[in-house]
């Protein structure tokens, strides 16, 4: 574009560009303006329609490609006299305005204006100053500042009478679909440069007339700095696609570094002022209006800097800049679709109800810092901290964009080493309770971290505070979250010295936690009813509804591996009579087939009938049949039985009256029973694994045979049944020679 705006080029330069353009434009691989190739992607095949679906203006747009606005330009041209008139004279202006009031070549003060489109308008000044014409182009840059202002000027007064019904529709649509921060052309850019560079250089003392574009007490440096609060405060769409929504980002990453270069005087702070209250004011011109277009791009990163720009002159401006600037209605008008914080929620909502906001994750972190910096400055300040924490609740979606925000409150208000700022403490608790409400329900891969950081939170404000969250559990946790992490950590030591209770207040928090503790253990048998137990320990009539609680759940909500769990804490707890029962209940649960000789529940089940055992015969008696339902395995149900006829029952409890001292019989129940069980095992396991056996493993199975004889043996016509049992196998399986011979070597 700088290229065929050259004021002085001649017209058959100009048409041999053209058809130069011409030529690259029509290549297929020429890159496009917005960069968005994805729509285009499909019709390389020509198998499916264009663009994405809900978006039909996708199919009619033009091409536009890096070259469209420079093939545009060829027909712009340099002949109309009050252009000509802007760039070539510093005199110029119209002293008799006030009689011509419908002029719109001129403003209130008789200076010259220039209304094409803002962007051509700029590239204009840029081609100028290209070219090596620098007054020229800042002749007409001044011009294009004072048709912006003036404009400015008219759109608020325009809303001002037309507020009440433009209020009452309460949506708005946007003014400008071209924004100027990030436009291909960099108007604001452009503006701004002309006129910094001109207030640092001069162009010796003939340009020093130019001051007379200037207003009274107004600089070219302050000019600039308007222009560019103009342009970044206007109300514009988010453009489509990846690469020209990472533009718009940028671009006014980039003017702000070049403002916060500039150093803030009295002249430029009214600036701000005076901006800052049109931008408030000015309604669907601005970006910072009270009506939002759905789509247009947010203003956090802009607001941040105002606000800390205005902060120190004035404060409430500054405030309502920055929490004017908090909404992001387009997570808003989607409903809640719980934490959009993680990409594979949007994936699902993106086809339709969803713009396709590719820098989203961006935008939604520079919300979050503005955030941060508000409650940084608002530390001790109660009436704002308050309408900062309101103004977060109401527009951040992000559970884990409000996570960091509650983790910052806390380090601020920790900070010192002298007391911490309880407001502030406050807020950062409050925040932190949302992310517990907003979490409960939708998983995210820190709820663990967020919860142990909420119980640190909660115990900084106080004891109140615990106690509060324990109260309310059931909205904040899942009953395993509340009893493994919230109780335990109220009940623990470190917590009790931190918060320097009295006893009184000891025993009140440690009521509170043991209340939520039966509350979830009846909520949830199977996760918590042992810390339950745990966190009851030292309340017996507490101790007491826990263990009924178990029971309860014994039959149907348990399965056996907590049960065992809990009968061994009850051991070793020093309620053996318990354990034996809960043990009982365990095994009713569990099924043990022929092969799983590693099952883990193994050591548990030689445990229980260790325990009954000890307790004595009539226990052991109790737990033989249901050990004998439960367990098909013959290895296991050997190593019971030997276990059972090495030492007598009750050998543990000395003091049972029930200690007869003998050793148990095998011929008699319920050793008998367990006896004849292990036979029929071994049987049942021999022939199930003659099926499919291969030769590498006829070793294994010699030694298996053995240690079934000397089970065969415990009985007193042992011998008898297992050479009847060796004859059978030799006669069913007679097929397997190999095996039956070293049957036959082994076993005679």
């Amino acid at each position: 574009m700088c290229i065929v705006l050259n004021p002085h080029c001649k017209p058959e330069q100009k048409s041999f560009w053209l058809r130069q353009l011409r030529r690259w434009n029509s290549v297929d691989v020429c890159p496009l303006e917005d960069g968005n190739h994805g729509s285009e992607l499909t019709n390389l095949t020509n198998a499916l329609p264009q663009g994405p679906p809900g978006n039909p203006d996708s199919l009619t747009r033009p091409h536009r490609t890096v070259f469209t606005r420079a093939i545009e330009a060829c027909d712009l041209h340099w002949q109309d006299p009050h252009l000509q008139h802007i760039i070539t004279e510093d005199h110029y202006t119209n002293y008799c305005y006030h009689d011509n009031l419908n002029s719109s070549l001129f403003d209130a003060r008789g200076w010259p204006l220039w209304h094409e489109h803002v962007p051509t308008a700029c590239a204009r000044v840029d081609a100028l100053r290209s070219h090596g014409y620098p007054k020229e182009a800042l002749r007409l840059a001044i011009a294009i500042v004072n048709t912006l202002r003036r404009q400015q000027q008219k759109q608020l007064e325009f809303f001002r009478t037309h507020k009440k019904e433009l209020l009452h529709k309460g949506v708005t649509s946007v003014t400008n679909l071209e924004g100027w921060v990030g436009h291909p052309l960099d108007p604001i850019g452009t503006l701004f440069s002309t006129l910094i560079e001109t207030g640092r250089v001069s162009f010796g003392l003939k340009h020093l007339h130019l001051h007379r574009f200037l207003e009274e007490g107004e600089t070219f440096v302050s000019l600039a700095v308007e222009t560019a609060l103009i342009g970044l405060g206007q109300q514009r769409v988010m453009p489509d696609g990846l690469y020209a929504q990472e533009k718009v980002c940028r671009n006014e990453e980039q003017l702000l570094a070049r403002l916060q270069e500039v150093e803030l005087d009295e002249t430029l702070v009214k600036i701000f002022r005076k901006q800052a209250v049109i931008l408030l004011e000015a309604g669907p011109y601005s970006g910072l209006g009270e009506l939002l277009y759905r789509e247009s791009v947010p203003m956090h990163t802009f607001a941040k800097y105002l606000f800390t720009s205005l902060l120190p002159h004035d404060a409430d401006l500054a405030y309502k800049i920055a929490l004017r600037a908090m909404r992001l209605p387009v997570l808003e008008s989607m409903g809640p679709s719980g934490d959009l914080s993680r990409p594979h929620h949007i994936v699902s909502v993106v086809s339709n109800r969803y713009p396709r906001w590719f820098t989203l994750s961006h935008i939604e972190s520079q919300q979050c810092e503005l955030a941060s910096t508000m409650l940084t400055a608002a530390k001790g300040d109660a009436r704002k901290l308050e309408t900062v924490l309101e103004s977060i609740q109401k527009n951040i979606h992000s559970s884990s964009h409000i996570f960091k925000l509650a983790q910052d409150a806390f380090k601020i208000a920790t900070l010192m080493d002298t007391l911490p700022d309880i407001t502030l403490l406050k807020v950062s608790l409050e925040l932190g309770l949302q992310v517990m409400r907003m979490t409960l329900s939708t998983l995210n891969w820190r709820r663990r971290e967020m919860v142990r950081w909420l119980v640190t939170c909660a115990t900084e404000v106080g004891v109140f505070a615990l106690d509060s969250i324990m109260q309310n559990w059931f909205t904040l946790f899942t009953p395993t979250e509340a009893t493994s992490v919230v109780a335990s950590t109220v009940m623990s030591n470190s917590t009790i010295v931190r918060l320097h209770l009295d006893c009184h207040q000891q025993e009140n928090l440690a009521n509170s936690a043991r209340t939520l503790a039966l509350q979830c253990a009846m909520k949830d048998p199977q996760n918590c009813a042992l810390s339950a137990l745990t966190l009851c320990e030292k309340d017996h009539i507490a101790f007491e509804t826990a263990y009924q609680i178990v029971l309860d759940a014994a039959a149907t909500g348990m399965n056996y591996t907590q049960l065992f769990t809990i009968a061994r804490y009850m051991e070793h707890r020093g309620y053996p009579m318990r354990a034996y029962k809960l043990a009982t209940l365990a095994l009713t649960h569990l099924n043990l087939s022929y092969n799983q000789d590693t099952h883990p529940a193994i050591n548990d089940v030689l445990w229980a009938c260790a325990l009954s055992h000890s307790l004595g015969k009539n226990e052991l008696a109790a737990v033989i049949p249901l050990v004998v339902k439960s367990v098909k395995c013959a290895t296991v149900l050997s190593d019971i039985l030997r276990r059972c006829t090495l030492t007598t029952p009750g050998m543990v409890a000395l003091h049972s009256r029930r200690n007869s001292g003998k050793l148990m019989s095998l011929d008699k129940a319920p050793l008998r029973q367990l006896l004849d069980a292990t036979i029929g095992a071994y049987i049942n396991t021999t022939h199930s694994r003659l099926t499919h056996i291969s030769p590498r493993h006829y070793s294994e199975f010699i030694e298996f045979l053995s240690k079934a004889r000397e089970t065969f043996l415990m009985a007193h016509d042992g011998h008898i049944q297992f050479t009847q049992f060796i004859d059978n196998l030799k006669q069913i399986y007679k097929g397997k020679k190999k095996l039956m011979m070293l049957v036959r070597e082994r076993f005679g």
